[in-house]
């Protein structure tokens, strides 16, 4: 593979920072650097979230929503799939029972 070098100049503060937070999701910075690049290039928009360190706050139906997923989990009205075909099968079984409830 062809590859070039980047050369970035940043505060030390931040390298270090971005440093934890990709090992942390097992990522290198070249990893990093490299899927935004991507992104950047693909989307043709840069994509920037300013967010200080407050934690972030569902609004009220989101909150409403999660309440009421805990309790239908609570209550055993949960589903749980073994894998992505197992689940994209179950929502066909329902679609197709929709259709033919309309029907």
């Amino acid at each position: 593979m062809n590859t070039t070098s980047l050369h970035v100049k940043i505060e030390p503060e931040i390298k270090r920072d971005a440093e934890k937070v990709a090992e942390a999701l097992g990522l290198s910075l070249s990893a990093v650097t490299k899927a935004l690049l991507k992104q950047f290039i693909r989307t043709r928009k840069l994509s920037v979230e300013l967010v200080d360190d407050r934690p972030e706050i569902p609004n009220a139906a989101t909150r409403r929503a999660l309440a009421q997923a805990e309790e239908d989990i609570n209550a055993g009205r949960g589903r749980s799939f073994a894998n992505s075909k197992e689940f994209l099968s179950y929502l066909d079984a329902l679609i197709e029972h929709d259709k033919r409830k309309s029907q």
